[in-house]
């Protein structure tokens, strides 16, 4: 046995019992939300942390890595991975602690806020619904208004954490956090500028367009000029997701059906088992319990599950698919890759799996086969159908510009007014005007903030690549002819997954993975092509 597999295999039997213990935990926390928990959850992910700063074995992984280079096998790929996560921690032990103390007290004050208003608690779900529902203009405001003043309360921890992690990075040699998190995920800053500018530019005027219907139908359903229209008439809190201002109602198709049972049919249908994911998965409203929906894997050995808040309706149908797309993903990675290899391949790949499989909630032909749907509705439903998802998705890309900027801005200058330049953006890209006299820090009441760091550009980057496989799938699956066929029972689509995307796990780098599954690198143009043009 080499020097270099006698190292792994005993950092190996270091690291895996205790990462499956930081996941159980975190796990136990996001459901419990007790305050010990989440103590028990910072204390383990520090323990892990510290495992990688070691100098000593940093050094080691380094020399290794020069001599070897990071292609030879599957010991390269590992030294490579293991250099860039000794890297990051190469720092004083009390600053991993002091920032997984904080990201974690952040988290839980999210994970346990509830907006108030009249002297009533509202759940996530409630805000949701009562912007999709109200039209009480002044409730909605106030709604809107509880739902952002979390924004208030963790903004100056945030703002620590954000300092901490710049710290960090320089004193690791990065100009800051931002971009050092991009380079050690094999990520280059001036490639991910270029490719958001480029779709900056393909979605603008056809987004302008796009807002302009939907301004129109919002100021006709409360009586207002489309000038006269504030960021709580939109519905989703952030305007990341299209209002539901046009004919078709999808909640209606959903209302009296087993969301997570639709979900679990569909995947069996195309060959993906998810029957025992759910079994394992925490799926519905207690007190307490994280809001949003996540998938994990506990320990790389087919301990996948998914934490939710499921209703019957369409953003929980889409949620589930969402996540089931991450559940299946990780379920099939090749169980013979080494442990430090069993992980997907980006975490954008892993995003355009879920958004692959997240956007059927709103398609016609899925809702059909899987739901039902009246004779004399399908037509309606088919042209609704196709005008929501080219809305829907460029209502996103403009919102994914306003997070993907922010953050950059964020770390580059943290003592900068923050709260001008949050709506500077939204209303360049989003054209959402700030409120008048507005001066608070909404852009700290986005989660992703503080518990995903320069992360965000990845759902952007997974919708890019969810378009090239749909297009790969139609094509060489599919055999499409240019149309566009279902998915719905087809065992091939499973198949062609596991075999192109999942089973190589990190195996490759993301922009080895993403040419080899697609015939073409990365790049906008799919996506153009199937929301935009």
């Amino acid at each position: 046995m080499t020097v270099i597999r006698s190292f792994l295999d005993d950092h190996v039997a270091r690291i895996e019992p205790l990462a499956r213990e930081v996941n159980l935990a975190y796990w136990t926390a996001t459901i419990s939300g007790r305050p010990d928990d989440f103590d028990r959850y910072s204390k383990l992910e520090v323990e892990l942390q510290k495992v990688y700063t070691s100098a000593r074995e940093f050094q080691d992984v380094k020399r290794w890595l020069d001599e070897t280079g990071p292609d030879n096998g599957l010991e390269g790929r590992q030294l490579d991975l293991l250099y860039r996560t000794y890297l990051r921690n190469q720092i004083d032990p009390a600053r991993i602690e002091e920032m997984t103390r904080l990201s974690s007290k952040i988290v839980q004050a999210f994970g346990t806020y509830r907006a108030n208003v009249d002297g009533r608690s509202l759940t996530g779900n409630d805000v949701r619904n009562t912007l999709k529902q109200s039209t009480d203009a002044n409730y909605r405001r106030r709604v809107w208004e509880a739902d952002k003043a979390v924004g208030r309360e963790v903004r100056a921890e945030l703002l620590a954490l954000v300092r901490l992690r710049n710290e960090v990075a320089r004193s690791l040699g990065f100009v800051d956090y931002y971009v050092m998190s991009l380079e050690l995920s094999e990520q280059r800053p001036d490639e991910l500028v270029h490719l958001f500018d480029r779709l900056d530019e393909a979605t603008r005027e056809p987004f302008a367009r796009a807002k302009g219907e939907i301004d129109a139908a919002l100021a006709q359903r409360y009586g207002l000029a489309a000038g006269d229209l504030c960021p709580w008439h939109y519905e989703d809190p952030f305007f990341q997701e299209t209002p539901r201002v046009f004919e078709v109602e999808f909640d209606r198709y959903y209302r009296d059906r087993d969301v997570v049972e639709t979900a679990r049919r569909f995947f069996e249908g195309i060959g993906l088992e998810v029957r025992d994911i759910l079994e394992r998965s925490d799926l519905y409203e207690r007190p307490g319990k994280e809001q949003h929906a996540y998938c994990l894997d506990i320990d790389r050995r087919g301990d996948v599950r998914i934490l939710a808040n499921v209703q019957n309706d369409e953003n929980w149908a889409g949620t589930m698919l969402h996540e089931l797309g991450h559940a299946v993903y990780d379920r099939h990675i090749d169980a013979k890759l080494p442990f430090l290899l069993r992980e997907h391949a980006h975490v954008f790949a892993t995003e355009a799996i879920a958004m692959l499989f997240g956007r059927l909630s709103k398609d016609a032909d899925w809702i059909d086969r899987l739901i039902g749907v009246p004779a004399e509705k399908r037509q309606q439903l088919a042209r609704e159908s196709e005008r929501n998802s080219r809305l829907s998705q460029l209502v996103f890309a403009r919102w994914c510009q306003v997070m993907v900027r922010f953050e950059r801005a964020l770390y580059a200058d943290p003592e900068a007014d923050l709260d001008r330049l949050w709506w500077d953006l939204v209303e360049r890209y989003q054209g959402v005007p700030r409120p008048e006299g507005r001066h608070e820090p909404d852009w700290a009441a986005k989660i992703h903030v503080v518990s995903a760091p320069v992360y965000y550009h990845n759902y952007m980057l997974g919708e890019l690549f969810a378009s090239q496989l749909d297009h790969a799938l139609q094509t060489r699956v599919l055999r499409a002819g240019g149309g566009h066929a279902s998915m719905v029972g087809e065992r091939a689509v499973g198949e062609f997954l596991r075999e192109k995307v999942f089973a190589a796990g990190k195996r490759w780098r993301w922009d080895t993975l993403v040419p080899l599954a697609t015939d073409e690198p990365l790049n906008p143009e799919r996506f153009v092509a199937q929301f935009v043009r």
